[in-house]
């Protein structure tokens, strides 16, 4: 069982509703622009080069790590404007604006990713905001989430959703029930997906959208809004194409329309946590755990070696599509479960600490056979349960 903190929307009434499940009581109708017009991801990308050439670097920046470990993170001073935060912010509101969506959320930043109810705005992790913390939560975490461009923007446009299921109660229609079940179901605390089902999309990582109804409307519009996802050729034949068909027709609906009534405040912002950084991953380790599968590790230990020339994780990561594209045709173009096979591995190489091994062997087949192997097994033999 692999231990990866999740994101979803925090509400009041679905305790589990969020992987900060420690706290349980909270939580084109503009035309297109011309070219003369800056987008919204140009405008707070240019916004933000030019805070970071007047503002000086936090004073923090060069205390040694224990030191820094020991602040609170309300001391820290952080906040998403000025940072490479406002790239993809800019890049959702430009995607929303092109689908004459109007409604335009807040951005904080909190402890996790969230979206709360009743409110029109994306909690966004403290962590990201500077690349030092980011550093800190690959560390205590080995991964970051969110910590790259194309990753942030997924998991906004997945917040989104949430967004605009609450600023317009999309959960209380009869055809939203009727598509993706009713949303008083309870958040479970843990989630066991079935990874060759063709009735969710496939989105965000473990297979998110059959974790609850919830999500699996928010992982829907993720899929929608993307401009790249080419849903209607890829999703063709899959009970989830229905489900996208019903969200294309449910967004036109609200197309130029604003929610009113909708309170623009803050939970959880970074301001308020008084927890040090220190205290801050002690919870967060004992909540999720930290790190990846242990169940790869006699075939990756037999594969490559404690000492050698190079790291295995890179070796992966860059021959990541050549052993992609060999292992498709065997698994049905199942590449999802591929990508998802693969991140494990890398990151398990990487708290093993494996090297390449200094041997003449055609690495490349054997990894071709681990992934393939590995993923059979994810999709047709063992069922792994992941925490919300």
């Amino acid at each position: 069982m692999t231990a990866t903190p999740r994101r979803t929307s925090k509400t009041g009434n679905t305790p589990g509703t969020t992987h900060a499940a420690r706290k349980t009581s909270a939580r084109k109708a503009s035309s297109q622009k011309s070219g003369s017009q800056k987008t919204n991801s140009q405008k707070t990308t240019a916004r933000s080069n030019r805070r970071r050439a007047s503002n000086d670097e936090p004073w923090w920046l060069d205390l040694p790590r224990e030191e820094l470990l020991d602040l609170r993170v309300c001391d820290l001073d952080l906040r998403v404007e000025g940072t490479w935060l406002e790239g993809p912010i800019g890049r959702l509101l430009d995607e929303l604006a092109e689908r004459g969506l109007r409604v335009r959320p807040q951005f904080w930043l909190s402890d996790d990713w969230f979206c709360p109810e009743g409110i029109a705005g994306i909690a966004i992790p403290f962590y990201l905001a500077h690349p030092r913390l980011m550093r800190i939560e690959r560390r205590f975490m080995h991964e970051v989430e969110g910590g790259s461009q194309r990753e942030c923007l997924r998991l906004l446009r997945h917040e989104m959703g949430h967004v605009l299921q609450h600023a317009f109660h999309l959960q209380r229609r009869a055809r939203w029930q009727r598509a993706f079940g009713s949303s008083r179901r309870p958040y479970p605390e843990f989630y066991s997906p079935n990874p060759t089902s063709r009735n969710f999309v496939q989105y965000l990582d473990y297979w998110y959208a059959q974790s609850h109804p919830l999500e699996d409307f928010a992982e829907t519009f993720a899929v929608w809004l993307d401009p790249r996802s080419r849903w209607r050729r890829h999703y063709l034949g899959w009970g989830a194409l229905t489900k996208l068909l019903y969200v294309d027709e449910l967004m036109g609906e609200l197309q130029g329309g604003r929610p009113t009534g909708v309170p623009r405040r803050r939970v959880d912002d970074v301001s308020q946590i008084k927890r040090t950084l220190r205290e801050y991953y002690r919870e967060k380790r004992e909540r999720y755990g930290a790190g990846f599968a242990e169940l790869y590790d006699r075939d990756l230990r037999r594969l490559f070696t404690p000492h050698g020339n190079g790291r295995a994780s890179v070796y992966l990561r860059t021959n990541r599509r050549a052993i992609r594209e060999r292992v498709l045709p065997y698994l049905e173009n199942d590449g999802y479960a591929i990508d998802h096979v693969l991140r494990e591995l890398m990151g398990r190489c990487d708290e093993l600490r494996l090297a390449l091994p200094d041997t003449s062997r055609n690495l490349l087949e054997e990894c071709t056979l681990l992934v393939t192997v590995h993923t059979t097994q994810c999709l047709h033999g063992r069922r792994e349960w992941y925490p919300m």
